[in-house]
């Protein structure tokens, strides 16, 4: 079983190395260690098997990942008119501005080029139209023109990593759908038939129950689609640890298998079938049974990771031998990275196999079973302290309602809900669909009732915390009898108190989120913390992680630059997930819009935290400007030696007023580029004025404006070095006696993510 294990972990190595090692030099390895396993002593012999066994892993892994990086999108295609045929996979997702649907790609036909299997299609409505408009179904055949790109999305250390999910998912381009799409008739294959079978069902589903949150649910726990269920649901099932429960997978898969295989077994037990063994039976039928599920559901990657782990536990049961209860977990999450070797990027596999083992830990040394109500408290104490180290390292957050939602929503809808839905969608009568609807909507009104309940929020945990934490998680789950287990508490505690450490006095932390086509920067001082602007749409999806995870409870100031969406879009869902004392904007328009109470920034306006001076260098006090971007607040920090500029989107004529108003006093060591490097910013005055040692642009990867611009970029490459947080991800920058700086692309190197060069030339 050793070697199994380190089997296991030189798979799971292989996805966090930021380069893919040689395959030529670890087949010189493995056969030197194969060498020595057959004719050294017995010691060293036992050594090289165990490392043997860790580079086959590692081999395997890195084999698999070198094939289908040999799959990505060329350069020399980004962006590129690209023509091809192909099928819609899955439900397409409709959205406020059209759809977004995953696509197979059967043929290229334009010359020379190529594409991946499977890519991601966005076809966004026309000026009139609805997503309602746009008449593309699962299941079609289409030939369409797109333009491609490569799956790079925005690079930040905490929340939701976009690349990631893109990569284990084996999606390696998205791309927009251009005008002229034509309709080639469907597919006629078994995915293609599922696909329209579960689109008929949704809409099914929607005529009988109507566009209520109740009807999103039961789509989701029937057919997999989980798009149907809202945003405000979504957060707050999260709220109460609760996501899990809705998403089709490993708990709800097996739920189903386990009762198909009961139903049988108890079948069997009334009329057995001659010549048919009952164990076969029973294990058949409920492998059987998770397939269909899995299959209706749209067999989705983690509905697939499920499977396969289930049809091993399967093999082993019908395999007349005495297999361990560990022995059966370790290979079968063996087989599931031998088939999918990049679902170690996957959270849920690591959440659905952990509590399985915390689930068989605390069962180990009871020597008699117990009751049920006692083997149901001892399994939802199990699973909450195996849940609390994952959910803090992955979302810095614990619902502390969560051991009372599962223990009552696990029940709820594995008992009640779902196999209701599942059977009001295999009825042709409207009454069950009517029932699951109701029980649906008494599930999320008891939601509702729970996500009032307080949230634990922790900064992201450093690696010698994750690992004490994850001792005294083993031990809390160590058998009966283990003596001080209460000392495994005790090793946890420091994982819910933790506190990052804070800038020195004098000192400022800058840190420049990663947030597409726009801006947001965060700047920390000892004791306060101040927001510049806060990206577009979407602040719990960027900002809010990256808040948390950096440790803030509380904003001092939040300063909205301008009336411009990219800028100030997300900043209702900030102030409404955590206290902000004083919020500053340069245009009233910004506090009516998002029902904001705060006060103008105007020149003038100057305070000092902790040793480091703020000021306000614009807009002017009732000055009537002619453009939104004109009313931009610029923003110089100081330390007692370094000094960063802000200036959000002022365009050239605001950075001439203030080279003539403050000359010298202008001087930063960092500059972070008006208005993303466009042209109608950052003059040759300008940059000579303020003399930056680095400049700082904030822009989206690809974007649509095409920032920077090559002429700006030229200039501000002559005057200083130049980080982009398209090219870096989030930069890190630290003012105080000296100037250090760091880019999470490259603190943070992944061979699956686009690498940063953190401003130095690329090789």
């Amino acid at each position: 079983m050793l070697k199994l294990a380190l089997f296991v972990a030189g798979i799971v190595c292989c996805a966090f190395l930021p380069v893919l090692p040689s395959l030529w030099n670890l087949a010189g390895l493995c056969l030197l260690l194969w060498l020595v396993s057959r004719l050294a002593p017995a010691p060293v012999a036992w050594l090289a098997g165990m490392l043997l066994a860790f580079l086959l892993g590692l081999g395997y892994a890195d084999a698999r990942a070198q094939w289908r990086q040999r799959q990505t999108l060329p350069p020399a295609l980004w962006q590129q008119p690209l023509t091809v045929q192909g099928v819609v996979r899955g439900l397409p997702v409709a959205g406020d501005y059209g759809m977004r649907m995953q696509f197979e790609v059967e043929q290229v036909l334009t010359p020379a080029a190529q594409l991946p299997a499977q890519v991601q299609l966005s076809l966004f409505a026309r000026k009139g139209e609805t997503a309602r408009d746009l008449s593309w179904h699962a299941g079609e055949r289409w030939q369409l023109t797109a333009r491609f790109r490569p799956v790079q999305s925005t690079a930040n250390p905490h929340g939701f990593d976009a690349e990631q999910w893109y990569w284990s998912e084996g999606i390696l381009a998205t791309g927009t759908v251009q005008p002229g799409a034509q309709r080639l008739g469907e597919a006629n294959d078994v995915l293609a038939r599922v696909d329209r079978l579960r689109e008929k069902l949704v809409l099914r589903i929607t005529a009988v129950l109507g566009s209520v949150r109740a009807a999103g649910l039961v789509a989701g726990l029937t057919v997999g689609a989980q798009q149907q269920i809202g945003r405000a649901e979504w957060q707050k099932l999260a709220a109460t640890g609760l996501t899990h429960v809705v998403s089709i997978s490993g708990l709800h898969i097996t739920m189903v298998a386990g009762m198909v295989a009961g139903l049988v077994a108890l079948f069997l037990r009334r009329w057995p079938l001659p010549r048919l063994a009952p164990r076969l039976c029973i294990v058949l039928s409920g492998v059987m049974a998770a397939a269909a599920y899995a299959v209706l559901a749209g067999f989705s990657v983690p509905t697939q990771r499920t499977l396969y782990m289930l049809c091993c536990m399967a093999l082993m049961l019908l395999w007349r031998r005495a297999w361990g209860a560990l022995h059966i977990w370790w290979l079968a999450l063996a087989v599931v990275l031998l088939i999918d070797p990049f679902a170690v990027l996957a959270p849920g596999l690591w959440l659905s196999f952990g509590l399985v083992a915390a689930l068989m830990l605390s069962a180990l040394g009871l020597r008699r079973p117990a009751g049920k109500v006692r083997q149901a408290l001892r399994g939802q104490w199990a699973a909450t302290v195996a849940s609390l180290l994952p959910l803090l390292a992955m979302f810095g957050s614990f619902p502390l309602v969560s051991p009372l939602a599962n223990a009552l929503g696990i029940p709820f809808v594995s008992i009640l809900l779902t196999p209701a839905s599942l059977l009001a969608v295999a009825l042709p009568w409207e009454q069950p669909l009517l029932l699951a609807g109701w029980l649906a909507e008494c599930f999320y009104r008891g939601v509702d009732w729970l996500a009032q309940w307080p949230v634990w929020q922790v900064a992201a945990l450093p690696w010698p915390l994750l690992l004490l934490g994850g001792i005294g998680s083993l031990w809390l789950l160590a058998p009966a009898g283990m003596p001080g287990r209460w000392l495994g508490g005790c090793l946890l505690l420091p994982l819910l108190f933790y506190r990052p450490d804070a800038p020195a006095p004098g000192e400022v932390h800058v840190r420049v989120l990663d947030v597409g086509q726009g801006l947001s920067v965060l700047i920390q001082t000892r004791q306060h913390a101040l927001l510049f602007d806060t990206g577009a749409a979407g602040g719990e999806r960027w900002v809010l992680p990256q808040l948390r995870g950096f440790g803030i409870a509380q904003l001092d100031v939040l300063l909205l630059s301008h009336d411009d969406k990219d800028h100030v879009a997300a900043a209702a869902d900030i102030v409404a997930a955590m206290p902000v004392r004083h919020v500053l904007a340069g245009q009233a328009a910004t506090l009516q819009q998002y029902g904001l109470r705060g006060e103008m920034c105007r020149r003038g306006q100057s305070w000092v935290w902790d040793g480091v001076r703020f000021d306000v260098l614009w807009p002017l006090p009732g000055a009537q400007l002619p453009d939104d971007n004109s009313y931009s607040c610029v923003l110089r920090v100081a330390s007692w030696q370094q000094a960063i500029l802000i200036s959000g989107d002022a365009p050239r004529a605001v950075e001439e007023a203030l080279v003539r108003d403050y000359g010298r006093q202008l001087r930063s060591s960092v500059l972070v580029v008006g208005h993303h490097g466009s042209r109608t910013s950052s003059s040759p005055l300008w940059l000579e004025t303020v003399a930056p040692q680095w400049s700082v642009l904030s822009v989206g990867f690809l974007n649509r404006y095409r920032h920077p611009q090559p002429r700006v970029l030229a200039a501000l490459q002559a005057e200083s070095k130049v980080l982009r947080t398209d090219a870096d991800g989030l930069l890190g920058i630290r003012l105080g006696a000296q100037l250090s700086l760091d880019c999470y692309r490259m603190q943070a190197a992944r061979y699956w993510r686009s690498a940063g060069t953190c401003g130095m030339p690329a090789d």
